[in-house]
């Protein structure tokens, strides 16, 4: 016995699927994000890092080379026209990122889940280009913002130094 054959033949649908583009603020900020907060994954987890916390691994200058890698994306921010607070907001995220950075191994887990870098890149995406063309003041603003954060840079680096030194001398006992 065979099988009765119902299929149906339709016409094509005139309905053009839509195709929506994901439009990216700037690819080699988002190369930098990726590089340095999700580059690689802990096997057997979801658990993403880059080479922020690799680096960071290296006590005063590791924390300092990421902030420097880390403010490329907020100069970014400011030739794309992103308002004064969004840039201030990133910086902060930056130096909250480095600060805690400077504590061994906590540091470290700190920026793994903190993730500085890809909130600056979500900030420069939700905030580029509108209609905002950066001036000689947000250049100065953001200049100003910067020399700041690597100030405080410096005197977290001179700080874990003068605890290093220190850190060999016993103290003696009056005698």
């Amino acid at each position: 016995m065979t099988k009765p054959n119902f299929a149906v033949t339709r016409e094509p649908s005139p309905v053009r699927p839509v195709r929506i583009d994901r439009v990216e603020a700037d690819p080699l900020s988002a190369l930098i994000a990726r590089l340095m907060d999700t580059l690689f994954v802990i096997p057997g987890t979801n658990i993403r890092f880059g080479f922020d916390a690799i680096v960071g691994l290296f006590p005063g200058i590791g924390d300092s080379i990421g902030a420097v890698i880390s403010s490329f994306i907020i100069a970014q921010g400011v030739r794309m026209g992103v308002p004064k607070i969004v840039l201030a907001r990133m910086a902060v995220n930056v130096f909250i990122n480095t600060v805690v950075g400077t504590v061994p191994i906590f540091g470290d887990i700190f920026s793994i889940y903190f993730r500085s870098n890809v909130k600056n890149y979500g900030l420069l995406q939700r905030h580029a280009n509108q209609d905002h063309a950066s001036t000689a003041k947000d250049w100065i603003f953001v200049s100003v913002l910067l020399l700041a954060l690597l100030s405080l840079l410096a005197g977290a680096i001179y700080g874990i130094i003068l605890l290093l030194q220190n850190a060999g001398q016993v103290p003696r006992s009056p005698q």
